[in-house]
């Protein structure tokens, strides 16, 4: 029997992921959908968790166009930029916010890493101060998309008041929760992130 292809077995997780979402996808569907015994997938991935980790890489280098700074980049374009295509990669595919929350970088992430902190010290960071920035957008990002994509799929479980009854009993929520379902997730995500370029102004 011809041994399975890593880049297979991983395309086939990342549809399995679309379909099911994170909690239903198992190591014996995974093996199912690729017509093999799931003892087969142990030379690839010792248990769900290595499978996760191993499909969250693969959503990064697949949709994460603006992972290292281009040469027009400022740092303030370059982590803007970066956020911006970090979260599309992580909208990219059914519950990506989840899938990559926890993981810690790998060895082959080791070189954009590096380029990426030493762009930021270049720019007048501290290697700590870049550091904490390059965390807390991340931070920022995967919980941003943690709450659209949470929000996206339970939408139609939960019951929405009356705008009517809103004025009457909070006016001024009723009127921010219009001003953010007008802006929806994009516009929540952009303040965030101008907030968090702003409070950086003073590290470099």
């Amino acid at each position: 029997m011809t041994k399975l292809q890593p880049d297979v077995v991983i395309r086939a997780g990342l549809e399995l992921l679309n379909d099911v979402g994170m909690d239903g996808l198992t190591t014996r569907k995974l093996a199912d959908r690729l017509g093999v015994q799931q003892p087969a997938l142990y030379w690839h991935f010792k248990n769900k968790r290595a499978l996760l980790d191993q499909l969250a890489e693969a959503i990064l280098l697949e949709n994460h166009t603006h992972s290292l700074p281009r040469p027009e980049d400022s740092w303030r374009s370059f982590l803007q930029g970066n956020s911006r295509s970090f979260r599309r990669a992580l909208l990219a595919y059914r519950d990506g916010a989840r899938i990559h929350a926890g993981t810690r970088p790998s060895e082959p992430q080791f070189n954009a890493l590096e380029a990426q902190l030493r762009f930021l010290c270049k720019a007048g960071f501290t290697p700590a101060d870049a550091a904490y920035a390059m965390i807390t957008i991340s931070c920022f990002t995967v919980g941003a998309v943690l709450e659209q994509q949470a929000g996206e799929a339970d939408a139609h479980n939960r019951g929405v008041s009356k705008p009517e009854a809103q004025l009457q009993v909070a006016p001024l929520l009723a009127a921010a929760l219009q001003a953010f379902d007008d802006g929806g997730p994009d516009a929540v995500f952009e303040y965030g992130l101008a907030t968090i370029i702003t409070g950086l102004e003073t590290k470099c």
